[in-house]
């Protein structure tokens, strides 16, 4: 009722200010654009929307979200529904009577067990992040690491020679040997043995340390810790079988200053296992 009162006040008013003004053009009237009808036509008829202040026909109270078109199957409401009585079921057995398991066949073997297995997923499988001795060299000449103090993975992760995600560790590669001119020092979870050589060979080390996953997070985010209020775990001894692929236990919070190798852990590093 508002809306017609506004309506038929705003055409009167403009029909008794402009009487000979057609607001609305007919359909002979409407004609291809051109520059020449479009002028003529606000000189004419269309000046009369200058001075009136427009209303609009939309209110709050007429908005509502986005109703779906097609509205859900009332099931079992009459026969007059089209989907009464069996609800789209049909008489009698074992569809219409209740559900079965996901991949049931009515009893023959079904899809899953009639294709054969293919390979397997190793549980103890770990993922080591791989990072080049050319990229730590790189990041020395740069000034982000300091070649006189350890260069640990947390060191590595901070300069951004590896990405963030450290799933297991982070594997030592040779790429870039012949840039290592200078003594370094390492802890990485593993080593090949090019870039074991290339950085022995320029007088540092690299130590094998083994940090299992709460072990590696203290390392990397001793923060996080720290925010939530508990104390950094103890270094985890590695399992019976990576006993001989590490040189030691995995320090926390990150270490600083090498270890330097004796005499028994050399000979034990350099015998293959």
């Amino acid at each position: 009722m508002i809306r017609r009162r506004l309506l038929s006040s705003l055409i009167s008013s403009t029909s008794l200010l402009t009487p000979k003004t057609t607001l609305i053009p007919t359909f002979s009237q409407i004609q291809p654009f051109k520059e020449s009808n479009f002028n003529n036509y606000f000189a004419n008829g269309a000046s009369g929307f200058m001075g009136f202040r427009a209303y609009s026909l939309l209110s709050l109270n007429d908005l509502r979200d986005n109703v779906p078109r097609k509205q859900k199957t009332r099931k079992g409401r009459g026969i007059g529904s089209g989907k009464g009585k069996t609800a789209g079921r049909g008489h009698k057995g074992q569809k219409a009577r209740g559900t079965m398991k996901f991949g049931f066949e009515g009893g023959q073997t079904p899809m899953r067990r009639r294709l054969p297995k293919r390979g397997f997923k190793n549980p103890f499988s770990l993922t080591f992040q791989p990072v080049g001795l050319g990229k730590i060299a790189r990041l020395i000449n740069a000034g982000k690491i300091d070649s006189h103090e350890l260069i640990t993975m947390k060191t590595l992760k901070e300069t951004g020679a590896i990405g963030k995600q450290i799933k297991d560790g982070v594997r030592l590669m040779g790429r870039g040997a012949e840039k290592i001119q200078w003594p370094i020092h390492l802890e990485v979870s593993r080593v090949t043995v090019r870039a074991k050589e290339a950085v022995e060979a320029a007088g540092g080390s690299v130590r094998r340390v083994h940090y299992n996953q709460l072990g590696l997070r203290a390392l990397l985010k001793p923060e996080w810790f720290e925010k939530k209020g508990r104390l950094l775990p103890k270094a985890a001894r590695p399992p019976p079988k990576l006993r001989g692929k590490v040189d030691s236990i995995g320090r926390l919070p990150a270490p600083t200053k090498p270890i330097p190798f004796y005499t028994e852990e050399k000979e034990a590093a350099s015998t293959p296992a």
